[in-house]
């Protein structure tokens, strides 16, 4: 009778024990969803609040969701001109890309000279003595462009047109 009756407290207890873990737990679980989805909401909102960039060209403003490829750029700095190509890559889609640069160019003084549209696309820029191309292509998983800015040598009436 002892036994039986020691089994009975012994089993109520590991029950209320077994009962008490698991809505403890489940609160748990809910405190650190809210925590992370606080954490992921402020970063989101960072990430969203992120402004563009100038990266080494001080008149090319490039989206902060590309990263640049510093393996794959090549930058000529000289006391005249600063030249040469940035690779940037990221997921962004690739008219808001288009658009992006349209209206961005235009503020920092560029001239859209012409573009062309296919699978990828490339916009021509110019101003009074520099000249850049903008090549933006859909890969798998992401969008790349590729930004090259140089120095014209005069007009088109004294080079190779003539």
């Amino acid at each position: 009778m002892a036994n039986l009756r020691r089994l009975r407290i012994f089993v109520g207890i590991s029950a209320l024990l077994l009962v008490s873990m698991i809505f403890f737990g489940c609160v748990g679980s809910k405190t650190k969803t809210k925590r992370s989805q606080g954490l992921e909401a402020v970063a989101s909102k960072q990430d969203k609040t992120r402004a563009p960039l100038y990266y080494d060209f001080e008149d090319v403003l490039v989206p902060s969701e590309l990263k640049l490829n510093k393996k794959r750029s090549l930058i000529h700095i000289s006391p005249d001109f600063t030249a040469g190509g940035l690779v940037l890559a990221g997921r962004v889609e690739i008219n808001s890309l288009i658009r992006f640069f349209q209206n961005n160019m235009a503020k920092d003084n560029w001239h859209l000279w012409t573009s062309v549209k296919s699978p990828h696309t490339m916009m021509f820029f110019n101003k009074p003595n520099r000249t850049c191309i903008i090549n933006i292509s859909e890969r798998q998983f992401k969008t790349e462009v590729e930004i090259w800015v140089a120095p014209t040598m005069g007009t088109a009436e004294e080079g190779l047109l003539k």
